[in-house]
């Protein structure tokens, strides 16, 4: 985020005029929307404000931003966010990337950006498919996914963005839905955070891998398969029935059963956003004996890149001036006689 005096606007002045180009029924409608929903409450400012995206499905989103937005090269964005932010640290820089443009082909750059801790908003759509290329599996794909380059289904162990995240040295990591009511409030947190604010967005490819977390996010099932974490607050699930505690002899978490709403007897913890050791806890639960871990599962600032590079390059020019002529004689010099 940024010191910056909010200015007013509202949802029409975050729309352009461009044609909304996703398959119908595509939860990137309803992450735009819940975007472009969200920056008037910040009080971002259009003319401050930039979207970088790489390539896939989702990275059309700069086109319907009403803001500056660059469309970059397959798994690149973070490479161009991070020069669009050390050129201009005031800019408000969000980073727009998917499941295969960010932890594929963009792998390293996604770690870069992130163990760097540039100040940015870092949006990654999950629909555990390549959707614009139709449908070859990625890298979060779950074991057995069937595609045209998994035919018999694929035998990959799939990766943890959010693992991923706090691996490469994350500070901020969070979880949510295309269509969560929860999901604008996510991002205000990812926003106020300093540095880079990582959000695994799961998203539903309504044609090459339809309904895929309906296991977590319909709604018969939410309230039992589904635990926001919140600061404070204790890891409470199933209307408060169930809970999550620690087993501290075998350090990994447990399930329990909480009686008459006394979760302090059952063991309950209580969530510590800052804490990184019960971070990784919590984003590697394994599903189905676990709910799933959505909101703010960690956020604990520290410096940023461009802060501590800036600063540094400020350091360094003290009390010189700038003399060209001065740095092209400086060391051995020759003339070239006619």
């Amino acid at each position: 985020m940024n010191d910056l005096t909010p200015i007013k606007t509202t949802l029409k002045d975050w729309e352009t005029d461009q044609e909304v180009r996703w398959c119908p029924g595509c939860g990137d409608y309803a992450i735009l929307k819940a975007v472009q929903r969200t920056l008037p409450e910040l009080g971002c400012d259009p003319s401050n404000t930039v979207f970088v995206s790489g390539i896939g499905c989702s990275s059309r989103f700069p086109y319907y931003i009403e803001s500056y937005g660059f469309h970059t090269i397959h798994g690149r964005a973070p490479a161009f966010a991070t020069g669009i932010k050390l050129a201009n640290p005031d800019l408000d820089v969000w980073l727009i990337t998917g499941d295969g443009d960010g932890m594929s082909i963009g792998g390293n750059h996604t770690m870069h950006v992130i163990r760097r801790n540039l100040n940015t908003q870092i949006l990654l759509f999950n629909n555990e498919i390549y959707g614009l290329t139709k449908g070859q599996y990625s890298p979060t794909s779950r074991e057995g996914t069937h595609s045209p380059t998994t035919p018999l289904g694929s035998v990959d162990h799939p990766a943890s963005p959010c693992a991923f995240a706090l691996g490469a040295g994350g500070r901020f990591i969070a979880r949510s839905y295309d269509v969560s009511k929860d999901l604008p409030q996510v991002l205000k947190a990812a926003h106020a955070h300093k540095g880079a604010a990582f959000v695994e967005i799961f998203q539903n490819c309504i044609v090459y891998n339809k309904d895929r977390f309906d296991d977590f996010t319909a709604k018969p099932v939410v309230d039992a398969t589904q635990l926001w974490t919140r600061h404070g607050e204790p890891l409470l699930f199933a209307k408060g029935t169930r809970g999550i505690a620690l087993d501290a002899a075998a350090l990994k978490l447990k399930v329990v059963d909480v009686i008459d709403g006394d979760w302090q007897a059952a063991g309950v913890m209580v969530h510590d956003q800052t804490n990184r050791g019960l971070a990784h806890l919590l984003v590697e639960m394994p599903f189905g004996l676990f709910p799933m871990a959505l909101g703010v599962i960690y956020d604990d600032p520290r410096p940023t890149f461009e802060s501590v590079l800036l600063g540094q390059d400020v350091k360094a020019r003290a009390g010189k001036s700038a003399d060209l002529g001065k740095l092209l004689a400086k060391g051995q010099t020759w003339t070239v006689a006619d």
